[in-house]
Order: C-alpha cells, then sequence, then structure tokens
C-alpha cells in the first residue's frame, strides 16, 4: 500500500494544474473545425459555380482538412434574398450573391451597376479589383450583417430580340426580361422598354411564346441556354455587367481567429483572380460561337449614350454617390 503524503499530494495536483493548458489548447483547436455552407444561384457548371468549388479545394488543402466547404449550387439553399436571411441569421456561412440583391438592399453599392461605367469586358476586370469598388462592400456589416470579401463578375451583358434591333433605341416599346434590380429597371426604362421580371428558367419559353420581346443576359448564360436559337438579333449593350460578391455571415465571421480569416480572405481572392480570367478568356471564343449561330449579331459602334448616362445619372448619384468616381475611373481602363 502507499502511503500519499501532504507534500506528494500537492506535488501531483501542481503537475495537473500544469498539463491542464494542453488540454484546453487541443479543445480550442478541435473548435476551430469547420464546414462552411456555401451556397449560390449559378448551375454547376457556371464560372461562379466553379469558383466557389475551386475556393473549398483550395482552403481544405490549405487547413488540412480543418476548415472545409459544401457548394449548393443553382439556388438549392433559396433565392438569393433567401440566402441573405439565413446569411444575417448565421444559419448560412457563405453566399455569392449577385450585386442586383446588394445593391436592391443597399443602395450605394448598386454603383457598381450604372450603366456605362466601362465598355469591355476587360475593363469589367480591371474595374472591380480597383480600391473604389472594393470600398462599396464596407457598407455591407452595418446594413446587411455580411462580410464581402472581393468581387467576381460577369462579361458585359448584351440583349437578344425576337425581332430585328440595330440601336439601344430599338428597344423602345419591347417587353424586355431583364435582372429585377432597380439600376437595371429604370435603365431599360429610360430606353423606352418595359421591364419584365422573369425566373431565368421561364425565359426560354416566354420568348417562345410571345410572353416577352427579348432579354438581356451574359453572354456565358446566353451561350449555356442557347438563347440563339430563339431570337433574330443580338444586341451588344456595351452598358452593363452583374458582378457577385462572396459574402460571410457576420456571425460566422465573429467566430473565426484572426489567422483563418487571413486564409480565408486570400483564398477567395485567390479563386476570384481564377474566375475573373477565366470569364475575359473564354469570352472571346463564345462570342465567336453567337456569330456563327443563326442569331444576327449587331454593333453599337455608332451609339452616342451620353444622353442615357446623363439622364440615369440625374435619378441615381444621390443613392449611389461612388457612380462619378467609378465612371472617372473606367474611363481610363
Amino acid at each position: 500500500m502507499t502511503l500519499i503524503t501532504r507534500r506528494r499530494f500537492l506535488k501531483t495536483t501542481a503537475l495537473a494544474t500544469v498539463a491542464a493548458p494542453m488540454v484546453i489548447t487541443s479543445t480550442t483547436r478541435a473548435a476551430t473545425t469547420k464546414e462552411f455552407r456555401l451556397g449560390l444561384i449559378t448551375p454547376a457548371g457556371h464560372s461562379w459555380n466553379r469558383a466557389a468549388v475551386a475556393f473549398g479545394e483550395s482552403l481544405k488543402k490549405e487547413t488540412d482538412g480543418r476548415l472545409t466547404v459544401t457548394v449548393f449550387h443553382s439556388g438549392q439553399l433559396g433565392n438569393e434574398s433567401a440566402m441573405m436571411q439565413q446569411l444575417q441569421s448565421g444559419a448560412l456561412d457563405m453566399g455569392w450573391i449577385q450585386a442586383a440583391e446588394l445593391g436592391s438592399r443597399v443602395s450605394s453599392v448598386a454603383a457598381i451597376n450604372a450603366p456605362y461605367l466601362v465598355r469591355s469586358t476587360s475593363s469589367v476586370a480591371k474595374l472591380v479589383r480597383t480600391p473604389a469598388a472594393l470600398k462599396l462592400l464596407d457598407a455591407l456589416p452595418r446594413e446587411t450583417g455580411t462580410i464581402g470579401l472581393g468581387w467576381g463578375i460577369t462579361g458585359m451583358r448584351v440583349v437578344f430580340a425576337t425581332r430585328d434591333i440595330n440601336s439601344p433605341d430599338d428597344l423602345k416599346g419591347m417587353k424586355l426580361r431583364i435582372n429585377p434590380t432597380p439600376v437595371y429597371r429604370d435603365f431599360y426604362s429610360m430606353l423606352g422598354a418595359a421591364p419584365t421580371p422573369i425566373p431565368t428558367p421561364a425565359v426560354f419559353d416566354a420568348m417562345t411564346n410571345g410572353q416577352v420581346d427579348g432579354l438581356e443576359a451574359d453572354i456565358e448564360l446566353s451561350w449555356n441556354q442557347r438563347y440563339d436559337k430563339i431570337s433574330k438579333s443580338l444586341l451588344p449593350m456595351n452598358a452593363l455587367f452583374m458582378p457577385f460578391a462572396p459574402l460571410v455571415s457576420g456571425r460566422i465571421w465573429q467566430g473565426l481567429d484572426a489567422k483563418d480569416k487571413d486564409i480565408v480572405r486570400a483564398l477567395v481572392t485567390q479563386s476570384l483572380t481564377a474566375q475573373i480570367n477565366d470569364i475575359v478568356t473564354t469570352e472571346a471564343g463564345l462570342i465567336e460561337k453567337l456569330k456563327q449561330s443563326s442569331v444576327h449579331f449587331k454593333s453599337v459602334a455608332n451609339y452616342d449614350p451620353a444622353p442615357a448616362i446623363q439622364k440615369f445619372d440625374a435619378l441615381w448619384v444621390a443613392k449611389a454617390p461612388a457612380i462619378p468616381e467609378l465612371r472617372k475611373i473606367g474611363a481610363t481602363l
């Protein structure tokens, strides 16, 4: 039988106390293991979705599997409005959300959707990475409870029409399917079109049966959906583009330590860079395919957008004060 003296008892207790922090450290490390649930509305093959998957793969590798990402594409978690609510409550960790949704909630962010900031997709790629464009995201934590980690892009948007059109002036009187963001609604209304919001999956049938006379969309989506097969004309507007922002729920972000925040930021930036370069590289090839299709590919080279810009800015600069600065920057790109 071993006799436990008071001295030996105190020594054993002291050793246990010294060992305790090791247990706490292990428990804390385990608590930082996390699966991020990431939602977006684009389909599996879309460049946004590919970029989200690439981000998840990089994060898993960088953290040795401690942080992982499950991507829910094609609106599996609801539309963007529903996902924003989930982000605000912390029910959803991350969402890659269009500027249209953000601008509808925070008018200052809508500056990035203003028409004629730039005239080409290569210029879009440069604009969204400028400090002025990134600064628009600073309002999101206060206004939406989310953290914006940068901008990804689509190419410049075009108009497909079931009739012959040769200029933005020819949009007058057209029932035009648009993204329902207020910026797009006001812009196309100023051109005399009748903006008609229709869910993307219903657009093909809506054009086929005459419910709408045309739609505006980016080249990538348009080629994937083959809108050229139901259109007579394709008019590059050289006016609008639709970026998206990778968002993190503020509630989730608050629970990450500084090192993990840095890792997430860096890998999202890496993924966005690849996505932007992908769009710039592949869009030219898609345009050539559309030119070889049955649709009549038009030009707006002789169109003067100055009156449309003046009219739009008179309505929107007060709500989105960054528009003049973005225009000035865009003119140099």
